[in-house]
């Protein structure tokens, strides 16, 4: 069986002998400074007369600097990121929120506390009364977007179930709130219910390869369906078959060698790339997190704040036009330390339990059904005012997706740079409705200066004039969602 990105079999396009042969290579020429500086050269953003164009990196050429260990150089790899970032997604970052509809489950990861075998954690499942509650409370802080979680049981999960809760989600209108996209994390599933997710209208499709080492994956998931591992690391072709084209791409840190990791990480995007025309929408960076019934330390593979961002960093080098997306499970520190490296999209005020949000307040949190602890437990209002404060802008726009910009037709806006000319103003007026309708009064005045600041930095004087207008009307009225 030979390595093969074009394939459909995963041993082929996540082949394991190329891994352990990319690690070698990396290992042999991590102090080969005349590579590493041609590595580095042409991972660097490239002025054009449209905007920016980067290469990017091949797994080979990534797994080399991660296995440098020279100061210079980490240092070096940071600054590219900060270049690539700037240069395609500006200082705007994203903000989105977990919805846990249920976590009933008939696998058994070890690593996860809603296995089949955990008898402490107490079992729930949403009904639609209470979804509608759940997204009531989500309007309520300020949300647009959320990612939608649940556990893999056919009898309590079904597709119907996540397919109603789309629906419900959907119909919420509250005051002057609406979540604008639904994004799905459920476990791989078929052609068909992919296309039924489709027609649904969901965003980003996003599942967690945990790990990409077969054997480790195996003993990581002894039972249940996620067992196969095969079904598992297909997933993402069967779901651009049913026609998503967002998909988003995850490893669990600390399960396996985090070398090994991101070697497989970067050879599924380019996998996907050949086969589709188009690599993930999204990258996640989960390390394993305490929770009930399960213990970090149980996992020897556990990695360091340093080398956490030297990942994040790569990452964004390797694949300079994809998202990055950093949740709650990483600290308030960490988390501004890694958003200059790449990340693009955070969670803020997060819940990880079923029905975590109707009927608490921000400083209340439910633990009886949590998926793992929350390290930034920071109201949304908080990490808004944090994000502004340290010089981004809180973007809560969705118009790329509900304009049909999505797969490659927004990656080849992105690639040219021209993106930008969209995202900027959209994350400034969907900004100047959270200020409206939520914010407090602290946020707020940083929020106005901010918005004020950064219209002048829009470059066409039409588009500037155009969001001058929108964010007035905003201001003075009732109207909303106004977008590029």
């Amino acid at each position: 069986m030979n390595y093969n990105p074009k394939s459909l079999k995963a041993e082929e396009f996540i082949h394991d002998g190329e891994i352990k042969q990319t690690l070698a290579y990396a290992e042999e020429n991590k102090n080969n400074m005349e590579l590493i500086r041609r590595i580095l050269d042409k991972a660097r953003p490239q002025k054009t007369e449209n905007g920016y164009h980067c290469e990017g990196l091949t797994h080979r050429e990534a797994s080399v600097l991660l296995a440098c260990e020279d100061a210079s150089v980490v240092e070096e790899i940071c600054a590219i990121a900060e270049e690539i970032k700037q240069a395609f997604y500006g200082n705007r970052i994203v903000l989105f929120a977990p919805l846990y509809l249920s976590n009933y489950c008939v696998n058994g990861c070890v690593y996860c506390p809603y296995h089949l075998k955990n008898k402490h954690i107490a079992r729930k499942k949403l009904t639609q009364d209470e979804v509608r509650a759940e997204v009531i409370a989500l309007q309520d802080q300020g949300h647009k977007r959320l990612a939608i979680e649940a556990g893999e049981d056919p009898v309590h999960n079904p597709i119907e179930y996540i397919l109603e809760c789309i629906n419900t989600i959907y119909s919420v209108h509250h005051k002057n709130g609406d979540i604008r996209r639904v994004n799905v994390n459920i476990a791989a599933t078929t052609v068909e219910n992919y296309r039924k997710l489709k027609d649904a209208g969901i965003g980003t499709y996003i599942l967690f390869q945990e790990t990409y080492h077969k054997e480790t994956y195996l003993q990581l998931h002894p039972t249940g369906p996620k067992h196969d591992y095969a079904y598992h690391t297909e997933a993402m072709d069967r779901a651009m078959e049913g026609g998503i084209d967002d998909v988003g791409l995850g490893v669990l840190f600390g399960l396996e060698l985090y070398k090994y990791e991101l070697a497989g990480l970067l050879m599924h995007a380019e996998h996907l790339e050949a086969v589709h025309g188009v690599g993930p929408h999204t990258i996640s960076v989960p390390r394993v997190k305490k929770a009930d019934d399960i213990d970090p330390d149980v996992f020897d593979n556990g990695i360091s704040d340093e080398i956490f961002a030297k990942i994040v960093a790569i990452i964004r080098l390797a694949v300079p036009y994809t998202g990055i997306i950093i949740s709650t499970r990483e600290s308030e520190e960490l988390r501004t330390k890694v958003l200059r490296l790449g990340v693009s999209q955070v969670s803020g005020g997060s819940r990880t339990s079923v029905g975590g949000y109707a009927g608490y307040d921000s400083d209340e949190r439910p633990h009886d059904t949590e998926q793992f602890d929350v390290s930034d437990q920071r109201s949304l209002d908080e990490v808004v005012c944090w994000l502004m404060e340290n010089g981004h802008i809180p973007s809560f726009c969705t118009a790329c997706y509900r304009l049909g910009r999505t797969g490659d037709r927004f990656m080849s806006l992105c690639k040219t740079g021209q993106i930008i000319n969209c995202c900027h103003p959209n994350a400034l007026m969907t900004l100047s409705e959270y200020l409206q309708d939520y914010a407090s009064a602290r946020t707020k005045q940083v929020g106005l200066e901010l918005v004020e600041k950064e219209l002048e930095r829009i470059e066409k004087d039409s588009v500037r004039q155009i969001a001058k207008e929108n964010i007035e009307a905003i201001k003075r009225s009732d109207r909303r969602d106004f977008r590029f």
